[in-house]
């Protein structure tokens, strides 16, 4: 049976994809999470926990008095979680694009984009367990209809990474430290906890595509988490980054509706083309997120995406800011 996992190790092609400083994973690194993919596989199977109407997490907000509140969060679509498809999601690049300042606590992170609406239905699984991942802090972030990220809406998505830098004179870019930032905006960025069944929930837009690569989404898991009083993350144990994508037929249908099809500024690059996706599939692995409509009829009415996310809680990336 096709397991509908994504295993994707950092390569080269990584690297080209979204230049800057990464550090490959150890053959080592890959080998373990191979193991614990093949060997929570029948557990994936039965990661059927049924959902609660209305869920709550006590979390401690980092503020001026460390205060504790109970946050309460909408019911998901799904009764169940989706078992047919799960990902594995080791460390990827987080991309030239990634700013956590602007990451907020929420399950909204439309904001005033438009598009059309996508409901991220997500489950976290535990590799080391393969039991279900409670109060772990699911981050998202990914382009707009046409291709531009919050907080660098100052950068061409129509120019290659490469031309950008050499325009801005910089010639030592480094992810996570070379600070690229135009503006503080935050739409398209979000991130939210799993519930006590390793479930959580993200409303934003389809994406739409910028230069050189294909349709895509950003998501980090992160366990042990404080926020600040903004929503903003303080620090965290990073144990997984990866990208999710869509089918290309999908894809074509969406990218005809507006406003995807203003974008016509530069040629879309398609899966098949796509310098980073294809790891994803290697050992009958898979990174694409499964969509139903929303309104059971049209997914250009509205579209749930449901995946499941692996994680190697073992690996660890502190993260503080």
């Amino acid at each position: 049976m096709h397991m509908n996992f994504l295993l994707l190790a950092s390569t080269a092609m990584t690297v080209l994809a979204h230049p800057g400083h990464h550090e490959p994973e150890t053959h080592a690194t890959i080998q373990r999470r191979g193991h614990l993919g093949r060997r929570c596989a029948d557990h994936v199977a039965t990661f059927n926990k049924r959902r609660m109407n209305k869920r709550s997490l006590t979390k401690r907000w980092e503020g001026n008095h460390n205060t504790t509140f109970e946050i309460q969060t909408e019911a998901p679509f799904y009764e169940n979680i989706q078992n047919d498809t799960c990902v594995l999601a080791p460390e990827v690049t987080r991309g030239p694009y990634v700013w956590p300042r602007s990451q907020t606590l929420r399950q909204d992170m439309t904001e005033d984009q438009i598009g059309i609406p996508l409901w991220l239905d997500i489950g976290v699984l535990d590799m080391n367990t393969c039991e279900p991942l409670p109060n772990a802090l699911v981050d998202f972030w990914h382009c707009n209809a046409t291709g531009s990220y919050s907080s660098f809406t100052g950068l061409s998505p129509n120019t290659p990474f490469e031309e950008l830098l050499s325009s801005m004179d910089i010639s030592d870019f480094e992810i996570g430290v070379t600070d690229l930032h135009t503006d503080d905006s935050t739409w398209l960025r979000g991130m939210w906890p799993t519930d006590v069944h390793g479930m959580m929930e993200m409303k934003t837009i389809f994406p739409g595509f910028y230069v050189e690569r294909a349709i895509h989404i950003h998501a980090q898991v992160h366990t042990d988490w404080t926020t600040r009083e903004n929503g903003t993350i303080v620090a965290s144990n990073t144990v997984s980054t990866g990208q999710l994508y869509f089918a290309e037929e999908l894809e074509e249908k969406i990218m005809a509706l507006e406003p995807y099809v203003s974008h016509t500024q530069i040629n879309r690059t398609t899966n098949a083309k796509d310098t980073v996706i294809s790891g994803g599939f290697e050992d009958g692995y898979s990174p694409i997120i499964s969509v139903v409509p929303a309104d059971g009829k049209d997914v250009k009415n509205g579209m749930i995406g449901y995946i499941t996310i692996g994680v190697d809680t073992s690996a660890i990336e502190n993260f503080k800011k």
